[in-house]
């Protein structure tokens, strides 16, 4: 069992930046794939960043590509979400999932494939 909680959220203008923090307990943390998601306005889970075991393959949704960057320390059991030119449309709860690699499939953009979940923390971006 993998317990992650998630930091850094807050309220920011439109253009600032902020990064989040998710801290992994319970698990060998280099062994998961780690993602980043986010809460849409009909309360579903839409995939923004994921990042592999090693750190050396990443994807990102198409709308946060060049303004958003994941990445992890695996010393520290900690994956990060730095957010640069936030927009007002960034505004909602931003979740960390780990997904545990049962494929050579090294990220996955997927809700369905991660198997813990964060608790979320709230982004706010002001115009």
């Amino acid at each position: 069992q993998v317990t992650l909680v998630e930091s850094g959220g807050g309220l920011v203008q439109a253009g600032g930046s902020l990064r989040l923090s998710c801290a992994a307990s319970g698990g060998t943390f280099s062994l998961y794939n780690m993602g980043w998601f986010r809460q849409t306005p009909e309360k579903q889970r839409e995939f923004v960043a994921t990042i592999s075991g090693g750190g050396g393959t990443t994807l990102y949704k198409a709308s946060v590509k060049g303004r958003f960057t994941i990445a992890r320390d695996n010393a520290k059991n900690t994956v990060y979400l730095q957010m640069n030119g936030l927009k007002p449309e960034d505004t909602t709860v931003y979740y960390c999932a780990a997904r545990r690699y049962t494929s050579n499939t090294l990220v996955s953009t997927l809700v369905s494939d991660y198997d813990f979940w964060g608790q979320g923390t709230q982004v706010t971006v002001s115009s």
